[in-house]
């Protein structure tokens, strides 16, 4: 009788570790907004746009350092964008001008490429089987998650210790750190002669050419636009215009007695909400048409998104927002990065997925740029908000034509 492969691998737990510390990081830049804002006397915007220019690097950076691993090999590729990571976060700690943190973002949105999920899914697909590869793909973009659940309230911690430049150096030292794991990296490539044969270029332009593949990319636009408006803007957010904690409630109790406070803890519920989501969404890719639950979740997003701007905002509501948003947060990941592969094949799966995320860093570019330049134009987040319904919306129904014809060269490979 054949063994079954097995789902926990050396190179899942390294994969996951990695994005995890990837993702904390990455996940608290939002923290800094108001301290980097008050110390310097900058408008709302100047921070922002250093997020959003650290979102556009990550999309760019996306597929090229997917060819790249592709090229001269995955531990490689995540090596040098941790060097990248930790360099940007070293010149950032000794910014003092808003024209610095903007261009020294872009080292850092490389960095989180080259050690995020473009990369690192595409290593952590190759290595699974095809009965595994779903829900292996959903527990690295779970890790993910944990990564966000852990990273702000370690920076709001480490804030209350020390100044913002010194967490900056912590952080870098951190993703430095991860490197230990790479050795455990070691990934059989099981793509098929077929897919070997076949060039990168290819392959890119037969997606290109696909009309599936146009709107899985237009789709993931509002995942981003979503994702990274809410992780810079909503601590911030929660802090101005949510409605106070009262004394002897639950959240009082626990310690939190601010709206600052509320603010970080919201984006780790999201975090925590979209550990249990996401490996729910693994399972389900298994089993059900992954073009539907994509649609369905963008379609969740919208109705919670706009229910929460409508309603106001008091410390419940901010709670209910987070578990119920968490809930879908990064579930679209290993829906589309399996899609992805089953789609066109697993041997150029990390350029595709990089091609496909950048749409994703293009939306998160106009999210947090928008969230900070029309925060300064009209003191109030809520027309930025109301643009992520109307592209959730859009997400929701643009998935619904895709052909879900598993490619011969993905059918060889299986």
């Amino acid at each position: 009788m054949l063994q079954r492969a097995p789902l926990i691998t050396p190179v899942l737990l390294a994969g996951s570790l990695v994005v995890l510390v990837g993702f904390a990081i990455r996940a608290s830049f939002g923290v800094f907004q108001l301290p980097i804002a008050t110390e310097f006397h900058w408008p709302r915007a100047e921070f922002s746009l250093a997020i959003a220019i650290q979102n556009l690097a990550w999309g760019f950076g996306q597929p090229l350092f997917g060819a790249l691993a592709e090229k001269i090999g995955d531990r490689k590729a995540i090596v040098l964008g941790a060097l990248a990571y930790a360099l940007g976060l070293v010149l950032s700690a000794g910014a003092t001008l808003p024209i610095q943190h903007q261009l020294y973002e872009v080292l850092v949105g490389l960095g989180v490429a080259g050690t995020g999920f473009g990369v690192v899914l595409a290593v952590v697909g190759r290595a699974s089987s095809a009965e595994n590869r779903s829900m292996s793909l959903a527990i690295v973009t779970a890790a993910g998650s944990a990564g966000q659940v852990l990273g702000p309230p370690l920076a709001e911690g480490l804030l209350a210790a020390m100044p913002w430049q010194h967490v900056f150096l912590v952080f870098a030292a951190m993703i430095l750190a991860v490197l230990v794991v790479l050795p455990w990296m070691r990934t059989p490539a099981p793509a098929s002669r077929a897919e070997l044969q076949e060039s990168m270029g290819s392959v890119v332009l037969g997606a290109l050419r696909d009309p599936s593949f146009a709107m899985i990319f237009l789709g993931f636009f509002s995942c981003g636009y979503q994702l990274a408006f809410i992780t810079a803007h909503f601590p911030a957010f929660v802090a101005e215009s949510c409605g106070p904690i009262m004394l002897g409630s639950v959240l009082h109790a626990m310690g939190v007695t601010t709206t600052n406070a509320l603010g970080a803890v919201a984006i780790s519920i999201i975090g925590l909400g979209n550990i249990a989501g996401t490996l729910l969404a693994g399972w389900a890719g298994k089993h059900f048409t992954k073009k539907y639950l994509l649609a369905g979740i963008y379609a969740g997003r919208t109705l919670i998104a706009a229910w929460f701007i409508l309603t106001p905002m008091t410390p419940a509501t901010v709670l209910i927002f987070s578990a119920v948003m968490g809930s879908m947060w990064l579930a679209t990941v290993p829906l589309t990065s399996g899609l992805v592969a089953h789609l066109y094949g697993l041997r150029y799966m990390g350029t595709l997925y990089g091609i496909v995320f950048l749409s994703h860093q293009l939306g998160s570019f106009m999210g947090v740029w928008l969230g900070g330049r029309l925060y300064d134009a009209y003191g109030s987040y809520d027309t930025v908000w109301w643009v992520g319904v109307g592209v959730g919306a859009f997400s929701a129904l643009v998935h619904l034509p895709i052909r879900e014809t598993e490619s011969p060269l993905a059918a060889a490979a299986r």
